[in-house]
């Protein structure tokens, strides 16, 4: 694997994708932005894409997709499997993050939800806000996060979740939809 993903990094300075000291690419990922959108990735970052790298099993690839004038930018020490970071305003993710497999990351609704938009594939009415996830969050398994939710530093998702809204500092979030269960040390 190791000799594909030198071939990928090269691809990803083609593509103007900026990546840290030691991206270890585990799989080959679909990682691309649009010409005037931004991806970062920080130092020492593990990206699995490859179906055997996490023993709870991932149903694709690490898809990572920044459109229009939108930014992803993933901190350092970061570890993914098989999540799909899609974004049309931003995503911002901390640094010392774990997320976990197949977990979704979307800062939009994919499709509008007015009817007659829907039907005529208007994007104008995609509504999209921006996410931001603190250092150190964990993120549990097949996890949804929505648009416009802020996580705070050191909290943990519960796996299953779908999360949406504010959440402080150090906090357990679970459930769909993801309430606060309590906070960590209580």
């Amino acid at each position: 694997m190791r000799f594909k993903s030198n071939y990928f990094k090269l691809f990803l300075k083609f593509n103007k994708v900026k990546y840290g000291k030691n991206l270890n690419l585990i799989g080959l990922p679909v990682i691309y932005k649009f010409k005037n959108a931004k991806i970062i990735i920080g130092d020492s970052c593990i990206i699995r894409s490859s179906f055997l790298s996490n023993l709870i099993g991932l149903y694709q690839k690490t898809i990572i997709v920044a459109r229009d004038n939108s930014t992803v930018q993933i901190g350092n020490n970061v570890g993914m499997s098989g999540v799909t970071i899609y974004a049309r305003k931003s995503i911002f993710i901390g640094d010392n993050c774990t997320i976990g497999a197949n977990v979704k990351i979307l800062d939009n609704d994919f499709h509008p939800i007015d009817p007659v938009a829907r039907l005529n594939n208007d994007e104008s009415f995609i509504k999209s806000k921006e996410i931001v996830i603190g250092n150190n969050v964990f993120i549990g398994g097949n996890a949804i996060i929505l648009k416009g939710t802020r996580i705070g530093d050191n909290s943990v998702i519960g796996a299953g979740s779908v999360v949406s809204g504010e959440f402080g500092c150090d906090v357990i979030i679970a459930g769909n939809p993801g309430k606060l269960i309590k906070k960590i040390g209580e």
